[in-house]
């Protein structure tokens, strides 16, 4: 049976966590310290490395990772790493036999040049590309690259679960709120949320169902969000790219 856990690290970082009960698979391992707290205590095998991007706060433990396990690694093709990797480009399809999983990858540009995703039928591990009522910030790539990522993600199934990898939920809706104050979906998902964050319980994993519904980067075309996002004229671009860019200062 297959386990998928957040390791938090940082401030507000998920390491995902996949594992079996004795192999596993960690994604955007920034911190190595948590992930083999996490690894002794369940008494697992790290297997492979999955990374989305090459942010610090996203492999800086993937050295201590492989001089104590030896794992596989896999990353995007588009961007440099010292370590020794698999390289990946859009499209590709990885088999992950110790617990069962094949994932394709899909080159989402925008957060960052080289950013990519790892999906199946179930799970979509998008790093920073999508976030639980938001998206992230353009520090290398542009609003048109950013906007038509997240479209290629609102096609996925809608049942998919959605494994982003930072704690940002809260914030993402507070935001939300300013543009479409009046959205019931929304206003239920902050009421859902407030109540894990309270008990200090993670609001991830996500679906595209419920990102359709909440998520105003998802939302570009919804009347209120035109209205209130500044625009200079209403195509969902020109939404997006102002919305991004308030997001950025709220």
């Amino acid at each position: 049976m297959l386990h998928i856990q957040p390791i938090p690290a940082f401030d507000d970082n998920y390491i995902w966590l996949l594992h079996n009960g004795r192999d596993a698979v960690v994604i955007d391992p920034g911190d190595a310290a948590p992930v083999l707290r996490t690894l002794k205590k369940l008494q697992l095998n790290l297997t492979t490395i999955l990374i989305t991007h090459h942010h610090a706060d996203h492999i800086y433990g993937v050295p201590f990772l492989i001089e104590r396990f030896s794992p596989r690694v896999f990353a995007p093709q588009y961007e440099q790493y010292a370590f020794k990797h698999t390289a990946l480009a859009d499209g590709d399809e990885i088999e992950l036999p110790e617990i069962k999983q094949n994932f394709k990858v899909m080159w989402l540009p925008g957060h960052t040049l080289g950013h990519i995703a790892y999906v199946n039928d179930e799970s979509l591990f998008c790093g920073d590309t999508l976030f639980g009522a938001g998206c992230g910030r353009l520090f290398e790539g542009t609003p048109t690259q950013l906007f038509s990522s997240l479209n290629r993600l609102k096609e996925l199934n809608a049942n998919t679960k959605v494994y982003c990898t930072h704690e940002y939920t809260a914030k993402n809706i507070a935001f939300a709120l300013t543009l479409e104050p009046e959205n019931q979906d929304l206003i239920a998902r902050k009421n859902m949320v407030d109540e894990l964050r309270v008990k200090d319980l993670p609001s991830l994993p996500s679906t595209i169902a419920l990102e359709l519904k909440t998520n105003p980067f998802l939302r570009c075309n919804q009347t209120a969000i035109v209205k209130n996002s500044g625009a200079n004229n209403l195509s969902e671009l020109a939404v997006f790219t102002a919305i991004r860019a308030s997001r950025n200062h709220y």
